[in-house]
């Protein structure tokens, strides 16, 4: 069985983990069948972390010398999660001004 030293390590890695591959999703948003894959390892990996947090916190262990840190975090993860499978691209979804038209003339005398 591991300790809470052990499972710090483990929750930190994950975490690492998990933001390398969402560092790199624009790469692999060049296929789409990349891009499902990497959005599918990023939610399985988030959750994980999640898991592994909670983990943590029930060990009595600490996360970067806080003890109330670890459930927050995985709370942040279960949501990052959900938004990684959420795929947008190529969809406006803010509705707002693009910034590329605003002060142009649409007339064309």
């Amino acid at each position: 069985m591991l300790g809470p030293e052990g499972i710090e390590v483990l929750a930190e890695s994950m975490c690492g983990i998990s933001l390398l591959a969402f560092i790199f999703i624009a790469t692999f948003s060049r296929s789409e069948k990349l891009e499902i894959a990497a959005q599918n390892f990023i939610m399985v990996s988030l959750l994980f972390t999640a898991v592994i947090l909670w983990w943590l916190s029930y060990a009595g262990g600490s996360l970067w010398g806080s003890y109330y840190l670890a459930k927050p975090l995985s709370v942040l993860c279960i949501i990052i999660a959900v938004a990684a499978r959420m795929n947008i691209k190529g969809q406006n979804v803010s509705f707002g001004a693009n910034p590329h038209t605003i002060g142009k003339n649409d007339e064309s005398e």
